[in-house]
């Protein structure tokens, strides 16, 4: 049975990914018809009032996916030159909770965002200068490249698109809601190669870059 915290994936009109939204604000924008379409699996059933002239009770379905009236104004942006916000959280997904140094898995408060070309020498606070290390990694490399550290790389960090961001935004991820994040996920991206071997056997950060 599907708990109450479990997050419908809301779109524009187009069809582009643009957040998650809890069932309260997805029920909200159903009552005040801005969803146009809705698709996936239904989530929940909300009882609302008694109609007092028929003695029906309102329910309200609530889907996976609910497609909301316009577009998002940034969509133009999403296929060329767009960088998501950064965030630990974010950046620890993309990578796994991998540290690409030692090539271990951590829990969260062990991680750390180590910048590859350090601040100190001009490195900026990117995605694409940005990885995940444990935080031992991290204070041994300290404000050197990794080759004056002498440690390697293990994968190379890469900018996620829009869609992608979304869904390293997510939480516990429904087929139906990953079958539709997939479809605008780029061709080439790193990410869709990992969910797509992950699904036919263990795959791992470290065998898809």
């Amino acid at each position: 049975m599907l708990q109450l915290d479990q997050q419908v994936l809301r779109t524009d009109v187009t069809g582009m990914p643009i957040e998650w939204i809890g069932y309260q604000d997805a029920v909200r924008l159903i009552v005040l018809g801005q969803v146009q379409y809705a698709l996936g699996q239904v989530l929940y059933h909300l009882h609302g009032g008694v109609n007092a002239q028929t003695g029906t009770r309102t329910v309200i379905p609530v889907n996976a996916i609910v497609a909301t009236q316009g577009s998002h104004p940034d969509a133009h942006r999403f296929y060329e030159c767009y960088a998501p916000p950064l965030s630990n959280r974010a950046l620890f997904r993309r990578d796994e909770n991998i540290c690409l140094y030692c090539g271990n898995q951590f829990q969260h408060g062990e991680l750390s965002r180590d910048h590859v070309q350090p601040l100190a020498q001009g490195g900026v606070d990117t995605w694409a200068n940005v990885v995940t290390a444990c935080k031992r990694c991290n204070n041994h490399k300290g404000s050197r490249t990794p080759e004056q550290a002498g440690m390697q790389l293990l994968a190379i960090p890469f900018v996620p698109t829009h869609a992608e961001f979304v869904y390293l935004q997510g939480r516990r991820i429904l087929a139906d809601q990953m079958e539709f994040l997939l479809a605008h996920f780029p061709r080439h991206s790193v990410l869709r190669r990992r969910l797509a071997q992950s699904l036919d056997g263990n795959c791992s950060l470290l065998d898809t870059q």
